[in-house]
């Protein structure tokens, strides 16, 4: 059967294009599993968090390197090249259930939010614990003796609400994730591996 010109026209073929640097995956990924274990011994793990210190230090260094990129590393991995406003994005949410691929070259207006989202969560993460001080005296802050008791105090309450947040931003990435494979029968999970992905071709 002949192929529709005007539907090619309206849906022309997705080319598939290198989105995704090298260090910008592996930031990532080395993000996901040092929050993935720096959580399991908050929850799980030895009466010295030593470990989960010095974690957190690493994770602080990875989204210090993510604010670094995002300013001045590769277009895609720029913010000023996938987020959007109020507009965009809603605008973006309301096709949200159509069933068809997004195709976005990047992060779409809603993996944007949560991308930002991540970012300032973790970042409160790793800040507030520089300055906890729990009732055991053993996993204190570096930072504990420089502030008060009233803000000490107020760390650990932070830091307890920010692991709570980060499990709820997991949880919606990955529930994002299975969406996108199996109702929009887009892989967000392959371009994160190989950088490269399938995207909606420049208009001329």
């Amino acid at each position: 059967m002949p192929s529709n010109p005007a539907n090619a026209a309206t849906h022309p073929r997705p080319v598939r294009v290198r989105v995704w640097d090298p260090a910008l995956r592996a930031y990532h990924w080395l993000l996901a599993a040092a929050v993935t274990v720096t959580w399991l011994l908050g929850q799980f793990g030895p009466a010295s968090m030593t470990l989960h210190f010095w974690l957190g230090y690493s994770i602080l260094g990875l989204l210090a390197f993510r604010l670094v990129w995002g300013l001045a590393g590769p277009a895609p991995a720029r913010f000023a090249s996938f987020v959007r406003g109020p507009g965009a994005t809603l605008r973006y949410a309301r096709g949200i259930f159509v069933r068809q691929p997004s195709l976005t070259a990047g992060h779409n207006p809603l993996g944007a939010l949560s991308a930002v989202a991540m970012i300032a969560v973790l970042a409160m993460q790793g800040v507030t614990g520089l300055f906890v001080d729990p009732d055991d005296y053993i996993n204190v802050g570096p930072l504990a003796g420089s502030v008060d008791a009233a803000t000490r105090k107020l760390a650990i309450r932070l830091h307890h609400l920010g692991a709570t947040l980060a499990v709820v931003l997991v949880g919606l990435h990955v529930a994002a994730i299975l969406f996108y494979r199996v109702w929009k029968r887009e892989d967000l999970v392959r371009p994160m591996l190989t950088g490269w992905k399938l995207v909606r071709p420049p208009r001329d």
